[in-house]
């Protein structure tokens, strides 16, 4: 009696094409978690929540693609995939809506991370949904030429197959890009060093509020205002991406009840003013979503460390 294999309908790719998505996949994993770690290294441990979460990524990151590389199986390339879209979801999470009390803004890592984790998704996606060719298709309806058409069908579905996985894959990458460039459509951008900008950072009447049972400076809309230790009373040290993440704030201002510290203006590189208290140039901070809140205070962030600008001075 003649048995005949059924052919798999499987998408199959070669030695040599799954050992370049396994080596580019497994290398933009550890590119991310390299972002990652720069990023943890230079402030973001200091973040509550943000920078366990910020030292999980990393270690994981760093072992996916490890673990990629080293044995290039379908289930690891499966888990570094869903591994890389799930910390795209978390940065446009933060991005867009704020995560754990703090919100992302639109820098250069930030960006180029994301657009590594949809590579990194989509060629592990692709490794992950392909199987490797066989070595041998010497079995007996191969042999014969029976199993659906012979040997030369079943290259033709596998081929098909795998154009299949791959269109999924890249329309699922697609999206990913669109909601990227959505989220930092209206993210706030890393500014240059002109003059400072927005709603956040004008002026208007200097107030005071109670925050961990010591009295702070706030602005008009009552969001606690910092200071930069790395400054001097005539020069801001925070430009680029940590005038983003740090609005420096612009006047005129006027002290309100209880405001008893000497305000001033320093010049800030490019153009414009900034506005001081007691020689120290004043900050918000994108963490703080409203009133009473210092989530910025005492941070190792962009530099040096930040502290809530208390009325004492």
């Amino acid at each position: 009696m003649m048995t005949a294999d059924v052919t798999k309908t499987e998408s199959r790719l070669g030695p040599s094409s799954r050992l370049l998505l396994r080596v580019t996949g497994a290398g933009l994993l550890i590119a991310t978690a390299a972002i990652h770690l720069d990023l943890y290294l230079t402030g973001y441990r200091t973040i509550p929540t943000i920078g366990w979460l910020f030292l999980l990524q990393v270690i994981v990151g760093f072992a996916a693609g490890l673990l990629v590389l080293a044995t290039g199986s379908r289930l690891a390339a499966a888990f570094g995939a869903v591994f890389a879209l799930s910390t795209l979801g978390g940065y446009l999470l933060s991005v867009q809506f704020g995560l754990f009390g703090f919100r992302e803004v639109r820098t250069t890592a930030g960006v180029v991370a994301a657009v590594v984790e949809v590579a990194a998704f989509a060629v592990l996606g692709v490794l992950a949904a392909t199987s490797p060719e066989p070595q041998s298709r010497g079995s007996h309806a191969a042999r014969s030429g029976l199993a659906a058409g012979g040997p030369w069908a079943d290259r033709a579905a596998s081929g098909v197959s795998a154009v299949v996985a791959g269109v999924g894959v890249t329309a699922v990458a697609l999206v990913a890009f669109g909601l990227l460039g959505g989220a930092l459509a209206g993210a706030g951008n890393a500014p240059g060093s002109g003059p400072p900008s927005g709603s956040a950072t004008a002026g208007g009447e200097l107030r005071t509020t109670t925050i961990g049972g010591v009295t702070v400076l706030t602005n008009a809309t009552g969001r606690t205002l910092y200071w930069f230790a790395p400054d001097t009373s005539t020069k801001s040290a925070c430009y680029g991406s940590c005038a983003a993440y740090w609005p420096p704030v612009s006047g005129p201002l006027k002290a309100g009840p209880g405001v008893t510290g000497k305000l001033g203006t320093i010049a800030r590189t490019g153009g414009g003013t900034q506005e001081t208290y007691d020689g120290h140039p004043l900050y918000t901070y994108v963490g703080d979503s409203g009133p009473g809140q210092a989530h910025g205070n005492n941070l190792n962030l962009n530099g040096g460390l930040w502290h809530e600008m208390l009325v004492s001075g």
